[in-house]
């Protein structure tokens, strides 16, 4: 499943990455892949920015504000009976 496109705020810092793959285990959407003994971004799109990667790295080798962007987005929408909407159009002071 891809998201709303370039928004997720997921972040990888390979020199804190000790490619102990964590985070490929807890991620829902098999976003990372080990490259060199490193972990990658496969598609930074089908990340739901849930959190579960950045929580259960003990290296503080991932980065993601859990609860903006596209989950938020795809929620809002389903709630409302709309298309996915993370506030971005300016008219609610927030944005992902």
């Amino acid at each position: 499943m891809t998201y709303l496109k370039n928004i997720t705020t997921l972040q990888v810092f390979p020199d804190k990455c000790t490619g102990c793959g964590r985070c490929m285990e807890v991620c829902p959407h098999a976003v990372f892949k080990l490259e060199d003994k490193k972990v990658t971004i496969t598609d930074k799109d089908r990340c739901m920015e849930c959190g579960a990667c950045e929580k259960n790295c003990d290296f503080g080798a991932i980065s993601v504000k859990a609860g903006v962007g596209c989950a938020t987005a795809v929620i809002n929408g389903m709630i409302r009976g709309t298309e996915p909407d993370c506030g971005c159009d300016g008219t609610s002071g927030a944005c992902c």
